[in-house]
Order: C-alpha cells, then structure tokens, then sequence
C-alpha cells in the first residue's frame, strides 16, 4: 500500500490522517454530549478538561489533513459522475470547512481571551490581558452551534458510507478501508 493517493484508492497517511481526525473528533463530541447529559461531575471536568488542548491537536491535523488533500488533490479517486458526485464533493466541502471553522473560533476565542493557552505542559498562547470582545463575540455565538452542525455532518457521511458499501455496494468503501 502506498503513501500518496493512487486515483484508485486513498494511501495510508490519507487514511491515517482519516481515522485520527475521526477519533479525536469522537473524544470531543462523547465529552461535551457527556457533559449535557450527566452535568457537573468528576467526569465531566475530565473530559471537559481535555477539550480545549485536544482541539488544539484536532486543528492542526485538520491544517495537516487539509494540505495533505490539496497535495494529493489530482492523485485523488474520483467522485462519481452527475449529482451523486456533486453531492459527495458538497458534502466533503462542508465537512472540511466546518472542521476548520469550528476550532478556528475557538482558537479565535482563547486568543481574545486574554487567558494562556498551554497544552502538554508547553505555553501555545501567553495571557494577554483584557478580553478583546470582537475575538471573543463570534465563537461564543457560533462555535457550538457549528459543532452541532458538524457532527449532523459527519452523521450523514456515514450514513452515506453505509449506503456506498450495504444498498450501491459499488466499491467506494474499500477506498478508504483500503
């Protein structure tokens, strides 16, 4: 199996980058869904602890996914022809942008802040001081809201992944599953 993109199937730094996006995004939704179901609890500040530094860690392999993409881009299988492959590329479209967004605003957010940001025992953001409001306004508005979106998102490209390989079984999955 190769590295890169073929134009037949994904490589593995393609599905490496995949399913390390996907985990990392399934710890940030199972944390805040526990945090709206079970409330204020030692599990909760745990996991609600370990959100902001692992977003951090989400956005830059999100930058490094998305590089990746554009690199790979002409080496890339391609969608199916006609709506269905309109379809696919609106989705993955929405899925990339979303992905960069939310954690965008958030680091948008901590940056405003005023307060540090350190993850794994290393300062990424020094305090800055007063909050700067125009920083602070737009992911308070929309970042979870957008989360929320994302995940819908990611709940219908699974929902199309399960269509590709049980109702089409046209061999898309195996791209990706490699």
């Amino acid at each position: 199996m190769r590295w890169t993109d073929d134009g037949y199937r994904y490589g593995r730094l393609t599905r490496w980058l995949h399913w390390a996006v996907a985990g990392i995004l399934a710890w940030q939704f199972t944390g805040m869904a526990v945090k709206l179901i079970v409330g204020r609890a030692p599990i909760t500040a745990f996991w609600v602890g370990t959100h902001k530094w692992v977003g951090t860690v989400l956005m830059l392999l999100i930058l490094v996914r998305a590089v990746w993409g554009l690199w790979n881009m002409t080496r890339r299988p391609p969608h199916q022809p006609g709506l269905i492959g309109l379809a696919a590329l609106a989705g993955h479209l929405t899925l990339y942008a979303l992905m960069l967004v939310v954690p965008a605003l958030a680091l948008l957010r901590q940056w405003g802040s005023g307060k540090p940001l350190e993850a794994f025992g290393v300062t990424l953001m020094e305090k800055g001081g007063a909050e700067i409001a125009w920083m602070t306004a737009p992911a308070d508005a929309v970042h979870g809201l957008l989360a929320w979106v994302l995940l819908a998102a990611i709940v219908g490209h699974i929902a199309m992944v399960l269509v590709h390989r049980y109702v089409w079984n046209d061999g898309t999955t195996r791209r990706m599953l490699g």
